[in-house]
């Protein structure tokens, strides 16, 4: 019997932003490889009132077609009113009013939330209406940022108390939601999934002759915002004199890392990146001794996943499911967010580099794609029929 799953996911790639929340788009396509599922996608557009509307970041986003088929899924893309930085305790109910014409004609026998918040409270309410039961995935932020925040923690909670089932991408973000009062045995660990013909073991002295690198190379990768602490790690270069820092990601922070590598006499060993797209990724894996991402929060960064998988160890804080993955020293380190730790971390790895395969094989039979497909899948069926 054909499961009809409509899934509402704020964080997906479109022709604007085509890195954004590809392990959403990627999970789901897997998924709908079965046979029984009919999924379609709704990622709502938030767009801001005049004059904000005029930015170009937003005119790109007004700009794209309100229903397309990407990779094979049927993605439509109802816009509702945003308003930046203050606005997200409403977004949810702004949503739904958007989302919830579309579902009435799609007529699902399941609502599916990508992201717990703002997807999870607005896939209740959309559920709701349609009396029909919901599940929500939760990937880090979304518990750890917004599930502490008085707008948007109550709406999270009263998600997770009316879900069939709930998804957590690790099985600390799984002890983090049942602290905040989630039923524990409606909570399913759910792992992301690796591209392992994309990200694998490279000759890593060709990759940092590629790049115009020698000697010791660093690696973050992400947003550069406040919670992933890439200060720490240009702080780090103070005890690390040789190293080279490759900041992969853009956010609003930059301005301020590039203040903080010139103030402290490493700029000329800090190169900013800028966005990366993730194709191009296993190259800078590849010239990277190690990565390095000393984040305030975490669900199980994919980051993580691909750097081990072409076999650069990581150095990276506690969070999120940090020791689901780093179980031994040929993994890499977990260390206190701190710069002398960060570089203590680093230099025993350069000290005793770890074989590149020896990395590579601590997640290469943990992680796939097709089998992340086939759990949600999975996991989408048995929560209907409860």
């Amino acid at each position: 019997m054909t499961l009809r799953v409509l899934s509402i996911a704020t964080l997906f790639p479109d022709a604007a932003r085509p890195d954004f929340g590809g392990f959403v788009e990627r999970s789901l396509r897997e998924a709908a490889h079965d046979a029984d599922i009919d999924l379609t996608v709704i990622a709502p557009l938030g767009l801001p009132p005049w004059p904000l509307s005029g930015h170009r970041r937003y005119r790109a986003l007004a700009n794209l077609p309100h229903v397309e088929l990407r990779s094979g899924l049927t993605v439509h893309r109802p816009r509702f009113r945003l308003v930046p930085a203050i606005g997200g305790r409403w977004n949810p109910a702004q949503i739904a009013r958007a989302v919830l014409p579309l579902a009435r004609q799609i007529a699902p026998d399941l609502i599916d939330a990508q992201f717990y918040y703002p997807d999870g409270p607005a896939a209740m309410r959309v559920a709701r209406a349609l009396d029909v039961p919901f599940v929500a995935k939760a990937r880090g932020a979304d518990i750890s940022h917004w599930a502490h925040r008085p707008g948007s923690r109550d709406q999270i909670l009263a998600a997770a108390a009316a879900a069939a089932g709930s998804i957590a991408v690790s099985g600390a973000l799984k002890a983090d939601m049942v602290a905040l009062g989630m039923a524990a045995e409606r909570i399913a660990v759910h792992y992301t999934g690796l591209d392992s013909v994309r990200f694998q073991p490279i000759d890593r002295a060709a990759a940092k002759t590629a790049r115009g690198l020698s000697g010791p190379v660093l690696l973050s990768v992400g947003a550069l915002i406040e919670r992933k602490r890439q200060d720490l790690v240009i702080g780090s270069l103070v005890a690390l004199p040789e190293a080279t820092l490759l900041l992969a990601g853009a956010g609003d922070r930059e301005a301020e890392y590039r203040a903080l590598a010139k103030d402290i006499g490493v700029e000329a060993r800090v190169r900013f990146l800028g966005p990366v797209a993730n194709a191009d990724l296993p190259a800078l894996y590849a010239a990277a001794d190690v990565t390095v991402m000393p984040s305030e929060s975490e669900g199980l960064a994919n980051a993580w996943v691909e750097s081990l998988a072409c076999g650069t160890p990581l150095v990276i804080s506690e969070a999120g499911g940090a020791r689901e993955l780093v179980t031994s020293d040929t993994a890499g380190r977990i260390v206190a967010r701190d710069r002398q730790a960060i570089a203590d971390a680093v230099s025993a790895i350069l000290a005793d580099p770890p074989s590149q395969r020896a990395v590579a094989a601590s997640v290469r039979d943990r992680f796939d794609w097709q089998r992340n497909g086939r759990e949600l899948a999975d996991f989408w069926r048995a929560s209907a029929a409860r």
